[in-house]
């Protein structure tokens, strides 16, 4: 077989095989397209999820009869001259319009502000039309029918109408985000219309728009910058979070982009205060040197590379752990609302037997606390150890009467209006402690609450040097399976740094000599298992090292103040005033809420006396 030359048309489909996926990556090269002619208005309609119909139209400058005969062409483009060090718009590659021709029915419809009339030229299967005039307002229309009908069998991959009607909504929303004085309409039978106004330069107003009113009051500002590098944008509180990563938003230079280094570095800031599972979220804008970064990565421009990767990935985790730090322990107004709807008659079901004035009374349903903040800020930058009012609250169990002081006492001698979480009052169900503060109610988690201080005082311990333990007077011999004995072998020597001290014995067991002495008693078998198990999926003992806040994490979960124990009042206010002292306390090691605040203007509204 001799080599020859491929025909241009199917030059033209094999490069749509990379540029147009779906019908969602047409509609995100028209519209880049659009913001590239400098419209301030865009309108997307749809049908069949894309596949029968995709129009574009804008309020650009437009293109006349020579720019439209040309733009069909492969690799004739305006946004380029000579290299790809100074890319400042969204396309470049002059590879979209002559691609979608090829596999669509593409009809491109321009006026310029200063032409008599429009021009339009077609495409079908890669074959273009003669170009003729038309009439049309300023801009460009441009329409794509019968998306592959010309290569059936990419057909065959695309998702239901539904779905790709979705991921054509997220693409726009995406866009859109990063444009907010460009208003975008995007209106179909197959859809519901999305119509998104211009908020000139209120980049949070356009947030709102298109993740929710509750955006703001949920997160964090972001305003960072390294070596030239700037870092903007708005955070969440780690306890409002998702159970997917589309909530998560980068732009690099306004492109908007799915990287994977960024998402690691998100992921990485957050790595200590959400669950596993669960996602942040987060809209960020990284602005630099546009010769720093490349964007000619992948045909989708999705990803980008960066001459200096490690020093975009310092500046999103130093940045956003700094904020967190700062302010991520501020209340979250809808935790509010939602806890007020519990309490409502619509938020939970009341038990049956309930009655006003009964001695029993609680509160039943599924009421979801989704997200929790502290109102506070730490007192002080440090105080992540134990002091002595803690140490000496946590030491012992409460005894009868001082469970009934807890419950029953005088008023403290320092008043509530002093402290941030204000002063203990009572414990319920023998895990959650009320506190009355100067204008609420706070209800804290003790276990979550306490598993946070004691994850922060070991991080604080790992970073000063090894562990301080304790040696247990009779070793704990544990069975376990003989791979899981070999894991916990190889990596001795690091648990020893965390002041958990063991050694192999026999093929089927560990013994375990030393545990951290920060843990007190503690349930040694529970914790050496779950530490097996994470071992065991991180697939290597050296994963060890790279975990080390992981390992802290599940040794802080057994030896914090479990559910269930009787505390007395100065446990009560030791944990509290700890907490305050604690950066982070707003959560704990999972992501969870380890307390709620109700205000004062909350409880009189479910009384009706505001």
């Amino acid at each position: 077989m001799r080599i020859h030359q491929l025909p241009e048309t199917l030059i033209n489909q094999i490069a749509a095989g990379e540029v147009i996926e779906r019908p969602a990556s047409v509609v995100k090269e028209l519209v880049e397209n659009a913001i590239d002619a400098g419209a301030s208005r865009i309108e997307i309609a749809t049908a069949g999820g894309g596949k029968a119909l995709i129009r574009v139209i804008d309020d650009g400058r437009g293109m006349d009869a020579e720019d439209l005969q040309l733009a069909v062409r492969r690799h004739c483009t305006s946004k380029i001259d000579q290299g790809l060090e100074d890319i400042r718009t969204l396309g470049f590659r002059g590879e979209a319009l002559p691609s979608i021709g090829s596999v669509a029915r593409l009809t491109l419809r321009s006026r310029p502000a200063d032409a008599a009339h429009a021009h339009e030229i077609s495409l079908s299967g890669g074959a273009p039309s003669a170009l003729k005039p038309a009439a049309a307002n300023k801009g460009t229309t441009v329409e794509v029918r019968d998306l592959f009908f010309a290569t059936p069998a990419r057909l065959k991959f695309l998702k239901s109408d539904r779905a790709e009607t979705a991921a054509i909504t997220e693409v726009v929303r995406r866009i859109a985000i990063a444009f907010p004085h460009i208003r975008f309409t995007l209106s179909g039978p197959d859809r519901s219309t999305l119509d998104l106004p211009a908020t000139g330069e209120n980049r949070l107003a356009r947030i709102a728009q298109v993740l929710g009113a509750e955006f703001a009051g949920n997160t964090i500002a972001l305003d960072a910058e390294r070596e030239m590098i700037g870092l903007t944008g708005h955070i969440g509180l780690p306890t409002w979070n998702k159970a997917n990563s589309l909530s998560q938003h980068a732009f690099v230079n306004g492109r908007p982009v799915q990287d994977k280094q960024i998402l690691s570095a998100i992921r990485a800031a957050y790595s200590d205060s959400l669950p596993r599972g669960r996602y942040p979220v987060t809209v960020l804008w990284i602005t630099l040197d546009p010769a720093l970064v490349d964007v000619n990565v992948h045909p989708a421009k999705a990803d980008v590379r960066f001459r200096d990767p490690g020093l975009v990935r310092g500046l999103i985790i130093g940045a956003i752990r700094q904020a967190l730090l700062s302010d991520g322990d501020r209340a979250s107004p809808s935790a509010r609302a939602d806890l007020a709807r519990a309490f409502t008659q619509g938020g939970s079901q009341r038990p049956a037997s309930f009655t006003p004035g009964s001695p029993t009374y609680a509160t039943g349903g599924n009421a979801r606390w989704e997200a929790a903040g502290s109102p506070f800020r730490p007192v002080d930058g440090a105080g992540t150890g134990f002091g002595e009012e803690a140490q000496a609250g946590f030491a012992a169990a409460a005894t009868p009467s001082a469970r009934m002081e807890a419950d029953h006492g005088d008023t403290p001698e320092t008043p509530e209006d002093e402290h941030p979480l204000g002063a203990a009052r009572a414990q319920v169900h023998e895990n959650y402690i009320l506190a009355q503060t100067r204008d609420g109610l706070v209800i804290v988690d003790q276990h979550a609450a306490h598993e946070r201080l004691v994850f922060e005082r070991l991080k604080t311990a790992l970073r000063a040097g090894p562990v301080a333990s304790q040696l247990l007077l009779l070793p704990e011999i544990i069975d376990l399976p003989e791979e899981d004995c070999d894991r916990l072998a190889e990596c001795a020597d690091e648990l020893a740094g965390f002041g958990l001290v063991l050694e192999r014995f026999g093929p089927g067991a560990v013994a375990v000599r030393e545990t951290p002495s920060m843990l007190g008693e503690t349930d040694v078998v529970g914790l050496v298992r779950d530490l097996a198990d994470e071992i065991a999926e991180w697939n290597s003992a050296g994963g060890l090292k790279d975990r080390l806040e992981a390992v802290a994490s599940t040794m802080a979960c057994h030896g914090s103040v479990r559910s269930g124990r009787r505390l007395a009042r100065e446990e009560m206010n030791a944990l509290l005033r700890e907490m305050e002292r604690t950066p982070g306390s707003g959560q704990c090691n999972h992501g969870r809420p380890t307390y709620i605040e109700l205000k004062l203007s909350d409880i009189e509204k479910l009384f009706s006396r505001r």
